[in-house]
């Protein structure tokens, strides 16, 4: 476990210049980055990655004491799938990625041992990791999700109940592998959860990667996927239903570091209630390495009542002309009127037809999980938080 060395300024996001100056961090990947928590300035809330977020809310999670003992969890038994526990010092601790801030700076310095959740052969299995009622106490915890190369697998990293969380999560997915990661947040209404999540893909891999936040006062999970090697591809997904007080936050950046990799980055969300806030960023960074690269990120966001506030801010940086596409689209809109007015004119009343509009904007992403036990339980929950339960 190493830091980037940089300037002292680079912990206030600052970098320097060739003129010897320092100038604001443009992108993800210049970010300061440390695994010790010492290493970074107290969170004021100015900071770059911190601007959007109520830092208030979580101040003993960026900056307090926190219990870094095993989680209570909950596993399936699959055959494939091996649990364990791994101290600090083994060589996958850090092989995905290193924190870019306070609060997965501070997970990093305190956690004891790492849960590894591990898969091997060839056959499609799902495994299930719940964390639940985790108590109002702030904790940390650290987990490696490895997949063995040519495997396949599915896992679902889900938290219900109470929780003051801040959490690492790092996903090595080996040549020729394929894996599914769900980080399914349907925390307790006061639970506060901040999860950073690295990816590192290898040659010929593929990882779906999908986030769902339901739950919580604030969630804030960002994943960071490092496509390393030729011919790796990852598909982003993410979902989002925040209702009156909740703040669900997603920092997504994805970095094309070899040729031929392809990225599809989707999120989905929905507001109602007031004081519903959802923050979206997402990064793309094509390398000057990254030729034949296929890139796309977007998006979308329904607004379903006054009140509500979503920020949505897509960026692209690319170091090379040698690419198949790249792109980026971002909305934020409230009901179509004429999609109600067809519904209502077919005799169906105008609160069904909201429901079924919006069912149908967030089903897209649902549909893509693929796990139908899964998906039958995101509707349903769609469902609850339309009717207000």
């Amino acid at each position: 476990m190493t830091s980037t060395a940089m300037p002292t300024a680079g912990q206030h996001g600052l970098v320097a210049h060739s003129d010897g100056a320092f100038v604001p961090v443009q992108t993800r990947s210049e970010r300061f980055r440390s695994v010790h928590v010492e290493d970074f300035a107290p969170v004021n809330g100015r900071e770059h990655e911190w601007k959007l977020s109520p830092v208030a809310a979580f101040a003993d999670l960026t900056g307090g004491e926190l219990d870094g003992s095993r989680l209570p969890i909950e596993t399936t038994d699959v055959a494939g799938v091996a649990y364990s526990y791994i101290p600090r010092d083994d060589a996958r601790i850090g092989a995905a990625g290193t924190p870019e801030d306070r609060a997965s700076a501070n997970a990093w310095s305190t956690f004891g041992e790492a849960l590894l959740v591990s898969f091997t052969g060839e056959d499609e299995k799902v495994a299930f990791v719940t964390r639940t009622a985790l108590g109002d106490a702030p904790r940390a915890a650290h987990t490696v999700i490895e997949s063995a190369p040519n495997s396949r697998g599915f896992v679902v990293l889900a938290g219900t109940g109470s929780a003051r969380l801040s959490e690492n999560v790092e996903i090595i997915v080996g040549d020729g592998a394929s894996l599914t990661v769900v980080s399914l947040q349907e925390w307790g209404d006061e639970a506060v959860h901040l999860s950073s999540q690295f990816a590192r893909l290898g040659r010929d891999s593929f990882l779906k990667h999908i986030v769902v936040s339901l739950g919580g006062k604030v969630v804030r999970v960002n994943p960071s996927t490092h496509l390393a090697d030729q011919g790796a591809d990852i598909e982003s997904l993410g979902l989002y239903f925040a209702d009156a007080g909740q703040h669900l936050e997603q920092q997504v950046f994805v970095h094309h570091d070899a040729p031929h990799t392809k990225s599809r980055v989707t999120y989905k969300g929905a507001l109602q209630g007031a004081g519903a806030r959802t923050v979206w960023i997402g990064d793309v960074l094509i390398g000057n390495a990254a030729v034949g690269t296929d890139s796309y990120e977007q998006n979308r966001n329904l607004v379903l009542t006054e009140g509500t506030r979503a920020d949505s801010v897509p960026n692209l940086e690319i170091e090379t002309g040698d690419i198949e596409g790249a792109g980026h689209a971002s909305a934020t809109g409230r009901f179509d009127d004429e999609q109600l007015f067809y519904l209502m004119a077919r005799g169906i009343r105008e609160d069904e037809a909201r429901r079924l509009v919006v069912r149908g904007f967030l089903t897209d992403i649902v549909q893509k999980i693929g796990s139908a036990d899964l998906e039958a339980r995101l509707t349903a929950a769609i469902e609850a938080e339309l009717e207000g339960r």
